[in-house]
């Protein structure tokens, strides 16, 4: 509910508060719009991501028994490198790359696929990760653009007609009581001028 007095005063501030909504009003559907295409950028980067991880699974399946052999601790994430960067007035985590140490071990003494071993769950993590982070980024989209459609929302539906409705009949006021000042003093005046035709 918007708050006015019906004067000058709070015309001139409703009038304000309406340049100010409808000024801003493009700005914010181009945001929502860009968020939009963010959010579905950021889905099909995660539905891609999780084909290849499903697709590079596949093609080791075969080798499901080997895998037993393998052992797991010889390869470590040490590090996932994020930066941030804004996209559509959004503050999104990039990753810049992740840091993997590998332990020393023997090559006389393991199966000499345990190099392609490492080097798969290498990509197997990198994947993981991504998908990860472009899930956030995704979230982080959603919810953005959530809140700035709301806010449109409000202002095409709720303020600038709130707004317009209040000006209105701050000046329909306005009008009526000129009238009846314009009225009250054709009426003084006729009276007076009544009186003074009488007294001649």
């Amino acid at each position: 509910m918007i708050q006015f007095q019906f004067n000058k005063t709070s015309l001139q501030q409703l009038e304000k508060q309406l340049k100010v909504r409808v000024r801003a009003l493009p700005t914010i559907k181009n945001k929502e719009s860009a968020l939009r295409m963010e959010v579905k950028k950021a889905k099909q980067d995660v539905i891609r991501l999780n084909e290849l991880l499903e697709e590079k699974i596949l093609q080791y399946e075969n080798m499901i028994i080997l895998w037993g052999e393998f052992n797991t601790s010889l390869i470590k994430v040490t590090d996932v490198r994020l930066s941030v960067k804004k996209v559509a007035g959004v503050k999104i985590p990039l990753l810049d790359g992740v840091d993997y140490s590998i332990e020393k071990f023997s090559l006389f003494n393991n199966p000499q696929w345990f190099l392609d071993g490492i080097e798969l769950v290498k990509q197997l993590a990198q994947i993981g990760i991504e998908q990860e982070f472009f899930t956030q980024k995704m979230l982080l989209f959603e919810h953005a653009r959530k809140k700035t459609t709301q806010k449109v929302n409000l202002f095409e539906k709720v303020q600038i007609p709130g707004y317009e409705d209040a000006i209105r009949k701050i000046k329909r006021f306005m009008e009526d009581e000129e009238n009846l000042s314009k009225s009250s003093q054709k009426i003084v005046k006729e009276r007076q001028q009544a009186a003074m035709e009488e007294e001649v």
